[in-house]
């Protein structure tokens, strides 16, 4: 769990530290639909190898953005999903997603 000592002193600092790749970001997109195994994030977040998307699925657990649950059974299975905490990212993405929608269609008007 990351302490706040650790944190930067600017909140918009804090959120990019915390989402700031493009793979965690896509984790949080796919993870606001529901629960998911990690054969299925590694289908859709697009690109993400293995060992990537293990680190950071690994890294949002520890601060607390991602919930890793193990089911006992044979083969094992690993369900992610967003904490409550997790999901309080909802409106962020929301607002990246529109940020990005009126940006590509600048481009198209402009030219």
């Amino acid at each position: 769990m990351t302490t706040l000592e650790k944190l930067p002193a600017c909140p918009v600092e804090t959120t990019l530290l915390l989402i700031s790749n493009r793979w965690r970001t896509l984790i949080v997109r796919d993870l606001l639909t529901g629960t998911k195994r990690f054969s299925e994030l590694k289908r859709s977040v697009t690109g993400v190898s293995q060992k990537v998307l293990t680190a950071n699925l690994r890294e949002m657990e520890g601060t607390g953005i991602v919930r890793r649950e193990v089911f006992a059974q044979v083969p094992p299975r690993v369900e992610y999903s967003l904490t409550e905490l997790g999901r309080t990212l909802e409106p962020v993405l929301a607002a990246m997603d529109q940020w990005g929608t009126r940006y590509k269609r600048s481009l198209t008007t402009s030219n």
